[in-house]
């Protein structure tokens, strides 16, 4: 964002042109706090890194939940090992929170199944963003706190990172809500109506669906709270994250209804900007922590000391898929120990590397790229899916533009070769005048990370 700086040369015209701002280093020091808070609750950062993550994550979870769907049964369900009585005992103690440890029955497993399949594939497509993020939540932390013992580093970055998406506002751009809501004001823009009321006017016209699944999500609520299906009562457990985020979207929802006064409004964005942004925040000291973690651990080994750790699980059979490709990358002990140092160094250097724009991004190609062939040559396609969702966090605005738009033209190429039936017209091109699907709002086009 460009902007003049009124303390420079060219500011004014007089004697003291050139001399601090009064009060010296305290009022310098409160204007920065000052721009620094408004920064974080006048707009909601990073609105193509947290979409890129929304899609990462959920794309991720719904692909798990479709590979494993024959065998979901002995993963999640009734079949498995780990018994709906073991379960209950553990999640009695832990305080864990599962709709599976609602009903033992089959037909009830089934329904949460598929209910987590469609909430991932709502959330992947940015549908009802606010609603599906927590019932993305609800799928993820029913089926892994339901099996402890199924998963790997990959399913606890999900289950974390399922949680923060619910603070996000992560449907600002690249979701079928940003574009119901572009397409309802330029509709509106076109009847003639006036700019201070068409945001209200478009939310209105537009939100149909919205009170109708809270409504029904409330009925849902009310029912599994008489019914003692949730742990942790009102005293801060999930019943209270439960009833509050009910609460919460319902005066959204009114709120940015009121004509009469916009203070209201104001404040609730304002909250929203500041919840978004910290969460990302979050986000970002996750990855970093994971990565820290990892790498300092490795220090301590003696394999990776010496530089061979790399050697072993390429020679495992639970994890060599192409027993030919792990044998070649191990042929050169030289190879190896380059392999196996430079995954250390990468992992201790990465959160190091966040202060210079330029090495971060070399750095963070690096690690996606580890990445991609752990899932190759390991056979591990959703952990690392799930990490290069979690790096995607810091990839810069200007390259997820870029991909946007190559996404964008890829699929104007495919529409341009399925044939049109009768009545039907190719995106973009339906009425006159109307922007392309890919035109930015002059607020979106400035905000986010420019590095």
């Amino acid at each position: 964002m460009s902007s003049t700086n009124p303390a420079g040369p060219t500011a004014g015209a007089g004697p003291d042109e050139g001399a601090r701002p009064a009060g010296g280093p305290l009022a310098r020091l409160t204007a920065v706090i000052g721009s620094g808070i408004a920064r974080v609750t006048d707009n909601a950062l990073g609105p193509y890194q947290s979409a890129i993550v929304r899609i990462g994550f959920a794309g991720t979870w719904l692909l798990f939940l479709l590979r494993e769907f024959p065998h979901r049964r002995e993963l999640y369900g009734p079949d498995g090992p780990w018994s709906w009585d073991l379960a209950h005992e553990l999640i009695a103690s832990n305080g864990a929170f599962t709709t599976l440890m609602w009903s033992d029955g089959m037909v009830w497993f089934e329904i949460v199944y598929a209910l987590a399949v469609l909430s991932s594939l709502m959330l992947l497509l940015g549908w009802r963003t606010r609603t599906a993020s927590v019932l993305f939540m609800v799928g993820v932390l029913s089926l892994q706190n339901r099996s402890v013992f199924m998963g790997d580093g990959g399913d606890n970055v999900i289950h974390l990172m399922a949680i923060y998406l619910v603070f996000l506002r992560c449907g600002q751009v690249w979701s079928l809500d940003a574009r119901r809501e572009r397409r309802t004001r330029e509709r509106l823009e076109r009847e003639g109506l006036e700019r201070e009321g068409l945001e209200r006017e478009a939310a209105a016209r537009a939100d149909r669906v919205g009170p109708l699944l809270w409504c029904a999500l409330g009925f849902v609520l009310l029912v599994a709270t008489f019914g003692g299906l949730i742990p942790g009562g009102f005293g801060g457990g999930w019943l209270t994250i439960f009833w509050g985020l009910w609460v919460v979207h319902g005066v959204w929802w009114a709120v940015h209804r009121i004509e009469s006064d916009i203070r209201p409004r104001v404040l609730l964005d304002i909250v929203g900007n500041f919840a978004h942004n910290a969460a990302l925040v979050v986000i970002m000291a996750e990855a970093c922590l994971i990565y820290a973690t990892a790498g300092w651990y490795k220090i301590q080994g003696s394999r990776w000391q010496d530089g061979t750790a790399v050697y072993y699980p390429l020679h495992l059979d639970y994890f060599s898929p192409w027993p030919a490709l792990s044998d070649l990358m191990t042929s050169s002990g030289t190879m190896v120990m380059l392999v196996t140092y430079g995954t250390v160094i990468a992992q201790v250097a990465f959160p190091f590397t966040l202060f210079n724009r330029r090495v971060k991004n070399v750095l963070l190609a690096v690690m996606m790229t580890e990445h991609a062939a752990i899932a190759l040559v390991l056979g591990l396609p959703f952990f690392s899916l799930a990490m290069i969702a979690a790096d995607a966090v810091f990839l810069p605005t200007s390259f997820l533009k870029r991909l946007g738009g190559w996404a964008s033209r890829a699929r104007d190429g495919v529409v341009r070769r399925v044939p049109l039936g009768r009545g039907r017209s190719r995106p973009g091109r339906s009425e006159k005048g109307a922007p392309s699907p890919e035109k930015e709002t002059a607020e979106q086009a400035h905000v986010g990370f420019t590095a």
